[in-house]
């Protein structure tokens, strides 16, 4: 993870689970949780997008916006959609460049294997671009109401 708290986020022009392209610059006046995920359909990252879910009505309340970022393509994020109820937007970083500007795209290791991959950290973004909080190896029961709370503490919600 890079550090870019107080720092302008990166931004990225990227295709959701729908085909619509997004880019961050296009959410400015609105404060942003993006969030990185390792995979669709996996327990973890599934936990992750249904605890959001499950608080979507109170991120809309407090006008935050939810953006969930993995390297699968829009298709397998429409099925993780549709699967899963999910109302909130998945974008699809295939080729992990975003990852890699944001400093999640790490070398990991799994039963002693090697492998590349993202790590489960987020950013929440204020209005005008920059990140006024940044999480870590995040735990995906939890994250939602931390960042909720964090959202209100700096005054970011309405």
């Amino acid at each position: 993870m890079k550090d870019l708290l107080n720092k302008k986020a990166p931004d990225f022009n990227l295709l959701d689970q729908d085909g619509k392209k997004h880019k961050l610059s296009g959410y400015r006046g609105q404060p942003v949780l993006l969030y990185f995920y390792p995979k669709d359909m996996t327990p973890g990252c599934t936990i992750e997008a249904e605890t959001f879910q499950d608080r979507s009505k109170e991120y809309a309340k407090a006008g935050i916006v939810i953006l969930g970022m993995s390297p699968d393509t829009p298709e397998s994020h429409k099925k993780f959609c549709d699967k899963h109820k999910l109302s909130f937007t998945l974008l699809a970083d295939k080729d992990h460049l975003v990852a890699e500007k944001y400093g999640v795209w790490v070398e990991k290791s799994m039963y002693g294997k090697k492998y590349w991959g993202v790590e489960r950290d987020s950013y929440l973004i204020d209005k005008e671009g920059k990140v006024v909080a940044q999480y870590q190896k995040v735990k995906p029961e939890e994250h939602p109401e931390e960042v909720l709370a964090d959202a209100k503490r700096l005054g970011l919600t309405k």
